[in-house]
């Protein structure tokens, strides 16, 4: 398989990803042995809870430095000193700095993540974004219709890597009356190595659905669990929030948010766009601008 490349969007530059655990999950899915054991590593929370137990241990704490190493960690923005998380999950899910994510206008990003748009999707015809072969409303699952009806969407899908900030908020000012509705799933790894053998991941992972009722009308946000993800951990309270308020987090594993909405409601920015159209993604913060209402 080709490096895995994204555009990061302050220099414009095209960017090699750096892939945490890059030999093992090109034995699990670019190896026929690898394939045979996805049952076993994917199928089941046990091999993910087992993980994010040993995570959550002191031990692990040593193995905070390996990740804060890697280009694109950032640990000079957590809200702590990397040397005081007690674990390697308390530093995987740590908090940033006051001021290290400032709420730009308009609809802003979730997430740190790599976006990649899919305007005016049908709910019912294949999932187009990376291949995948689901439609939008199975990766709803049954929570989704009667509200996921005919017609179409605009999709934002914002991946995140290991090195990434893996809290998430509220991208615009909005009310939730319902609580998320959680879909059990499987485990498999979000990274594009595994998108690119199974493509279908966003429709199949565990996820947790929410619809968020705004000005400009009904959008939801899709959180989806992944590899070593033993917890999507929801942290709003309330039925209003604040655009830029924190909805949850993720404990370690690479995960994804994704943000659909009835296509034309948001006008998405067009450099992202642009490089949507090539089948880049583009490199996002938590709380910038990716588009207009």
């Amino acid at each position: 398989m080709s490096q895995v490349q994204f555009i990061d969007r302050r220099t414009g530059e095209t960017v090699t990803e750096s892939v945490m655990g890059d030999k093992a999950l090109r034995f699990a899915y670019e190896t026929l042995l690898g394939r045979t054991l996805w049952p076993v590593l994917f199928g089941s929370r046990l091999v993910s809870a087992a993980m994010g137990r040993r995570y959550d241990s002191p031990r692990s704490k040593a193995d905070i430095a390996k990740l804060a190493a890697i280009p694109g960690c950032r640990a000079d923005e957590a809200e702590k000193p990397v040397s005081e998380y007690s674990s390697f999950n308390e530093f995987f899910t740590r908090r940033l700095k006051p001021g290290a994510r400032p709420v730009g206008d308009g609809f802003t990003s979730p997430a740190d993540g790599r976006l990649m748009l899919h305007l005016g999707a049908d709910a019912d015809a294949p999932f187009p974004l990376k291949g995948a072969r689901r439609s939008l409303r199975e990766v709803f699952g049954p929570h989704g219709t009667p509200e996921v009806a005919a017609g179409r969407y605009d999709v934002a899908v914002v991946r995140l890597a290991p090195v990434d900030y893996h809290r998430f908020h509220f991208p615009f000012d909005c009310e939730t009356t319902l609580p998320p509705a959680t879909i059990p799933g499987e485990y498999h790894s979000v990274n594009p190595i595994a998108l690119a053998k199974r493509p279908d991941i966003y429709a199949d992972n565990e996820r947790q659905i929410v619809a968020c009722d705004a000005a400009f009308g009904r959008f939801w946000m899709v959180d989806v669990g992944a590899f070593g993800v033993g917890t999507i951990v929801q942290t709003y309270e309330g039925s209003r929030h604040a655009k830029g308020d924190e909805k949850g987090y993720f404990k370690f594993g690479g995960s994804t948010v994704i943000l659909v909405a009835s296509a034309g409601a948001l006008k998405f920015d067009a450099d992202i766009v642009a490089n949507s159209a090539k089948g880049l993604e583009t490199r996002v913060l938590c709380g910038e601008r990716i588009a207009t209402v």
